[in-house]
C-alpha cells in the first residue's frame, strides 16, 4: 500500500505485513508485452541469436509468445507480489500456474493476486493468481505462496527523470530534441527568478536559443539578485509585460523565432496578443493546450487535453481540441492515437451534455471530420485508462484501457486530472499549446525545473514539424 510525504516530494512506498493483510485482500497492475521486453527477456534466458532477436522476426515469429505466456507473465505476477502485495520483504515459497493462452506483443494483461489462506505460524499466505488480456481471456491462473514480511519497509518511490516519448522506443524526450538542434524562443517577460532559470536550464540544456523579452533593467536586477548571468543571450527591450507580449507575438509571426515561452506575465495576457486578429498567429483551429504525461501506474505516456485555456468548451471547440491532440500524437510518435472522450459515465445521458457531445465527436470521427486516430467514448476515467475495468462493466472497445488520449470536458477538470497524477501519482509531465502558427510553452510558478525542460523539449519537436509541415 502506497503513501505520500506531506510536501511534493516523491511518494513512499511500504509494503503490507502479515499482521495487516487478510483473507480477500487483493493487488492488480497492468502491463503491455513489447518487442523490447521480448528481447530482454531473452537475453536472460542466453537466447543471443541476433537473427531471433532481430524486431522484424521476433513479431513474425511464434518465439514472442512462448517468452510472453511464460516467463513475462509469471514474472509479472511476482512483480506484485514483490511491490504491492505483500511487496518489498516477501519470500516466494511454492507457485503452481496453469498457462491457457498465448501472449503475444502488444497485448496487455491486467495481473492480480488474491490473498486466499493464511497461516500465522509461519506468516506463510496463499495467493491466487490471474491474468486475463485485453479481450477477457484468461491467459494464466494458478496459485502462489509467500512468506510475508513480518516487518514495515518503507522506501521512496523514484521519480520518472524525464517524459519519454510514446514511440515505442522510449526515448526520453529531451534526448530527441536535443538530436534536432535547438530552437530559438521569445522568453516573454522573465522578470522573476524562476522563469529566468527557466530559460537559461533549457539553453544550458541544449533545446532552445533564448531570446528575452523585457524591460532589460528589470532583467539585469533579476538576473543580480538571482546569481544568474545573462551573458551572450539575445534581449529584446521593451517598457512593460504588455508590450512584451505583443513584441513576442510580432517576433513569432515574422518568422524570427520558432516558439514563445510565457515568463512571469500572466497567461491572459500573453494569450491575448497572440490571438489577436494583427498578430497573424491564428490558424483556422481552435488554441488549446496539451499536457504529455508520464505516469509510473501507467504503460505508455499519454496527453492530457485541454486543462489550462479553454474554459468551458463547446462541441465544435472541442473538435479543434481533439484535432489538436492527435497532430501532437503524431509528432511525439503515436501513428494512430486512440482518443477517450471522458465523462462521468460511460453511456449517453440526455441531462449530461459531455456525454451528448462524445456521442457527437465519435460520429464526427466515423465522417471523417476528425482524421488520424481512433476515438470512443462517452468513457469514465477508469474505462479508458484500466481494461479490466472496462470489462467489468462490459464495455467493448477499441480504446478502452488503451488511451493516448484523453479529452476532458472543461479546463476544471483537465487540470486538476493532470495535477493529481504529478503530485499524487508520481507523474512526470511537459506541455504545449497547439493550434497556433508556433508552440507555446505556458510554464507555471509551481513547476519543477524538470517540467519545464521537458516543456520546452516538447514545443522543439513541434517547431521541427512545422517547419516541414507548417500549420
Amino acid at each position: 500500500m502506497d503513501e505520500t510525504t506531506p510536501d511534493t516530494a516523491a511518494p513512499l512506498i511500504r509494503n503490507r505485513t502479515f499482521d495487516e493483510i487478510a483473507i480477500g485482500d487483493s493487488a492488480t497492475i497492468e502491463r503491455t508485452l513489447t518487442a523490447e521486453d521480448v528481447q530482454l527477456l531473452a537475453t536472460l534466458y542466453g537466447d543471443s541469436d541476433p537473427q531471433r532477436l532481430d524486431p522484424a522476426s521476433v513479431a513474425s515469429s511464434g518465439f514472442h509468445g512462448v517468452i510472453g505466456h511464460g516467463m513475462w507473465g509469471a514474472a509479472l505476477i511476482s512483480a506484485v507480489l514483490g511491490t504491492r502485495l505483500p511487496g518489498a520483504g516477501t519470500a516466494c515459497l511454492e507457485q503452481a500456474l496453469r498457462f491457457h493462452a498465448s501472449v503475444r506483443i502488444g497485448d496487455t494483461l491486467a495481473v492480480q493476486v488474491q490473498a486466499i489462506a493464511r497461516d500465522a505460524a509461519t506468516r506463510r499466505i496463499r495467493f491466487a493468481c490471474r491474468c486475463t488480456n485485453q479481450h477477457g481471456v484468461l491467459a494464466i491462473d494458478g496459485t502462489v505462496d509467500v512468506t510475508a514480511p513480518g516487518e514495515r519497509i518503507e522506501y521512496a518511490r523514484t521519480r520518472l527523470p524525464e517524459v519519454r516519448l510514446p514511440d515505442g522506443a522510449g526515448r526520453p524526450l529531451a534526448a530527441r530534441a536535443r538530436s534536432l538542434g535547438a530552437i530559438r524562443v521569445a522568453v516573454v517577460h522573465p522578470c522573476d527568478e524562476t522563469s529566468l532559470a527557466a530559460a537559461l536550464d533549457a539553453h544550458a540544456a541544449g533545446l532552445i536559443e533564448p531570446v528575452l523579452v523585457a524591460p532589460q533593467a528589470k532583467l539585469a536586477e533579476v538576473a543580480r539578485q538571482a546569481g544568474l548571468d545573462l551573458s551572450g543571450i539575445a534581449i529584446e527591450d521593451v517598457p512593460h509585460s504588455h508590450a512584451a507580449a505583443a513584441r513576442a507575438a510580432e517576433l513569432a509571426a515574422g518568422g524570427r523565432v520558432d516558439a514563445l515561452m510565457k515568463g512571469s506575465l500572466h497567461t491572459d495576457e500573453l494569450m491575448a496578443a497572440v490571438v489577436a486578429s494583427a498578430a497573424g498567429l491564428r490558424t483556422a483551429r481552435r488554441i488549446s493546450h496539451c499536457y504529455l504525461m508520464h505516469s509510473p501506474a501507467y504503460p505508455r505516456p499519454f496527453i492530457i487535453t485541454d486543462g489550462a485555456i479553454n474554459i468551458a468548451p463547446t462541441l465544435e471547440e472541442k473538435a479543434d481540441i481533439v484535432r489538436n491532440a492527435i497532430d501532437l500524437a503524431h509528432i511525439v510518435g503515436v501513428a494512430v492515437p486512440r482518443v477517450a472522450i471522458l465523462a462521468a459515465v460511460e453511456t449517453v445521458n440526455p441531462r449530461m451534455q459531455t456525454t451528448l457531445d462524445a456521442a457527437a465527436l465519435c460520429k464526427m470521427a466515423d465522417r471523417g471530420q476528425i482524421a488520424g486516430a481512433v476515438l470512443d467514448g462517452p468513457l469514465a476515467f477508469d474505462n479508458a485508462i484500466s481494461a479490466a475495468a472496462a470489462r467489468i462493466k462490459g464495455i467493448v472497445s477499441d480504446v478502452a484501457g488503451l488511451a493516448d488520449i484523453l479529452l476532458v470536458p472543461d479546463l476544471e477538470s483537465g487540470n486538476m486530472l493532470a495535477k493529481q497524477l504529478e503530485y499524487l501519482g508520481g507523474a512526470a509531465s511537459a506541455a504545449v499549446v497547439m493550434g497556433a502558427r508556433v508552440p507555446i510553452v505556458l510554464t507555471s510558478r509551481a513547476d519543477s525545473r524538470e517540467s519545464r525542460i521537458a516543456s520546452c523539449a516538447l514545443a522543439s519537436l513541434v517547431a521541427h514539424h512545422y517547419r516541414l509541415s507548417p500549420p
